[in-house]
């Protein structure tokens, strides 16, 4: 998988993006003892990334059933980092779930996943007791976690600092403005350079209940995408999200429908919570929907095409470009030459 190329000394690195995958990137090369410089566009609050909008799923397993080995490769990794830097990270599992009529895409989920274990309806009430009485049977995923992205991103930037790096919110740079390694994290911003980008939009609502009780994500069997219902403090739930090939933002109402449909599916105490919040995100992808780390002509180093699995495969992307920077590895799976 590795071949040697030449390490690149001690030069200072900057990245330009402060979501999940620039976050990843600095905190890496800031343990690592390097010069390390986040420039962020937009402010601390983080309004403008689409890692605002994200989910959360660190479910390499799940993810199988529509992803390439790539995406569990990096993702099983991932996992391990995020268990070691932050490990308060809740491993909870995960929970397929399906009602009846949808019963053949639950079995052709089982098939092309692995390590989960089949529960009947009194394995899933033992696992979740707010959803007794209310499935046959479900996947239990149990080495699966999640983590809630406004609350994870803020937390990954105080380790970059307290590791030694620096972070420069509202400040919207160019590559060719930096010095050193420099690190491009932009997402659909970097179309500049990466013209293959594009867009895919992920809804999502956010409810407040406290009727429901969920220690884990749930997703539901849907014919046209996952759909997730995630926990968050203070009794709020992030139902979503959508697929959807369009690089328009806000919720359609088709989407809302669903989606509310969707976590009503789960539990009825649904159609009773509060809804605080619709937003969506737009996911960069390329055509083939898998990440690329990409060295130019001029050595900068683009990361980008996390599409839906941002949160999962981040870590171990920015590991990857630690250890080519350092050490001149290159995973040819992921990493290629402009």
């Amino acid at each position: 998988m590795y071949q040697d190329k030449s390490p690149r000394g001690d030069s200072p690195i900057s990245i330009i993006g402060a979501g999940i995958a620039g976050a990843w990137q600095a905190l890496l090369f800031a343990q690592a003892g390097r010069d390390v410089t986040l420039h962020e566009r937009s402010d601390a609050t983080m309004t403008l990334s689409t890692s605002h909008w994200a989910g959360g799923m660190l479910a390499p397993w799940c993810e199988a059933e529509a992803s390439e080995p790539v995406i569990s490769r990096l993702g099983l990794r991932a996992l391990d980092l995020w268990r070691r830097e932050l490990p308060e990270t809740p491993f909870n599992g995960s929970l397929v779930l399906a009602h009846p009529r949808d019963r053949a895409d639950y079995e052709r989920f089982a098939r092309l996943t692995s390590g989960h274990q089949r529960l009947d309806a009194r394995g899933v009430a033992a696992l979740e007791p707010s959803l007794a009485g209310r499935f046959r049977e479900g996947l239990f995923f149990a080495a699966e976690g999640h983590v809630e992205p406004r609350r994870v991103l803020p937390k990954l930037h105080e380790k970059i600092i307290a590791a030694g790096g620096a972070i420069r919110f509202d400040s919207d740079v160019r590559a060719d403005e930096l010095d050193g390694v420099v690190i491009d994290c932009r997402g659909l911003a970097a179309r500049d350079g990466e013209r293959e980008l594009r867009g895919v939009k992920g809804e999502l609502i956010l409810v407040e209940t406290s009727e429901i009780s969920l220690s884990r994500p749930v997703r539901l069997m849907h014919p046209r995408w996952p759909l997730y219902v995630i926990p968050r403090e203070d009794h709020l739930f992030m139902l979503g999200a959508t697929s959807i090939e369009a690089e328009d933002t806000g919720v359609s109402v088709r989407s809302a429908l669903e989606l509310l449909g969707a976590a009503y599916a789960v539990h009825p105490a649904f159609a009773e919570a509060r809804i605080v919040e619709f937003g969506s995100g737009l996911r960069p992808a390329f055509p083939d929907n898998l990440p690329r780390i990409t060295i130019d002509a001029e050595e900068r180093i683009h990361v980008n095409g996390l599409y839906r699995h941002g949160f999962l495969i981040a870590p171990a992307l920015a590991e990857l470009t630690l250890n080519y920077v350092a050490r001149g590895q290159i995973d040819n799976e992921v990493m290629r030459c402009a």
